[in-house]
């Protein structure tokens, strides 16, 4: 059974830093993308970053580029969110996802997501 298990969220002020964490448990972390997609009151999901399954490429939304980065270690089949500069509108529940080709928002699998709110 696959689980995706995020963790690192929390509550911080506007310029401060978090990192999320996501575990993978149950797949070949290393043939998946992996990504992180976010979700605010009464909004749409939101794609916020992917990375390809050796770490060779990433992607960001322009919302969170230079502020965000996207990493993983395939030893600890575990995929990281360091987020920085943080923003009131960062504020979501942000979700990982796993998929055996490109992230997207049907991707395979996903996590329950954890919150963070960024204070003013």
């Amino acid at each position: 059974q696959v689980q995706l298990v995020e963790s690192g969220g929390g509550l911080v002020q506007a310029g401060g830093s978090l990192r999320l964490s996501c575990a993978a448990s149950g797949l070949t972390f290393r043939s998946f993308a992996m990504g992180w997609f976010r979700q605010a009151p009464g909004k749409e999901r939101e794609f916020v970053a992917a990375i390809s399954w050796n770490g060779g490429s990433t992607l960001y939304a322009n919302s969170v580029k230079g502020r965000f980065t996207i990493s993983r270690d395939n030893a600890k089949n575990t995929v990281y969110l360091q987020m920085n500069s943080l923003k009131p509108e960062d504020t979501a529940v942000y979700y990982c996802a796993a998929d055996r080709n490109n992230i997207h928002y049907h991707s395979d699998y996903w996590g329950q997501g954890t919150q963070v709110t960024v204070s003013s």
